[in-house]
């Protein structure tokens, strides 16, 4: 009788942040100097670090009858849709202003360097439905407050967001209105 094949073990949470913090290159002093920029287009090209990213990300909300994704622009769209398909959820790209083509609701933001506009389809959420938004990065926090904003006015329940990185020196979490909230990697 063969010898049974080695059992797998789960790498743990702590083992898989660490990877996923390791396959984001971090670039000083861009766009300004004192600023680390996180580019997580290196985590986006490793495929195993990508899936184990969509996969950590989804993973605490596999039980909450999430029904969509909203994706923020546009590093939200890269990580939402594959979470949204991972979840069994429909996916919603919200939108900078004017590229969205059929009726909108629209919301401005301050970003620290200036303002924005985020947009969603009017039809895009009903009443009711339970709403996972998914970005990048929660850093102030202004543009997931706005997300926040866009679904409710839509009639969406936010169940919760989900972020690959959070900046948590700059407090983002604070303007999230208590919702909850997940990130993988924090620096």
């Amino acid at each position: 009788m063969p010898p049974a094949p080695p059992e797998f073990i789960r790498p743990s949470t702590a083992d898989v942040e660490r990877r996923l913090a390791l396959a984001i290159r971090s670039i000083a002093d861009h766009p300004k100097p004192g600023i680390t920029f996180r580019d997580i287009t290196t985590l986006l090209g490793d495929a195993e670090a990508f899936a184990a990213a969509v996969d950590a990300m989804a993973a605490p909300y596999g039980d909450d009858n999430i029904d969509l994704v909203v994706g923020v622009e546009s590093r939200g769209f890269v990580l939402g849709a594959p979470v949204a398909y991972v979840l069994g959820a429909g996916f919603v790209p919200a939108r900078k202003q004017g590229r969205l083509p059929a009726a909108t609701i629209s919301i401005a933001y301050a970003l620290e360097y200036g303002e924005a506009v985020l947009e969603v389809h009017t039809d895009s959420i009903t009443r009711g439905q339970r709403v996972l938004i998914v970005d990048d990065l929660l850093a102030t926090g202004g543009t997931a407050a706005a997300t926040i904003r866009l679904v409710e006015q839509l009639g969406g329940v936010v169940a919760a967001l989900a972020f690959l990185v959070e900046l948590i020196d700059l407090k983002g979490a604070e303007a999230l209105g208590g919702h909850r909230h997940t990130s993988l990697i924090t620096f």
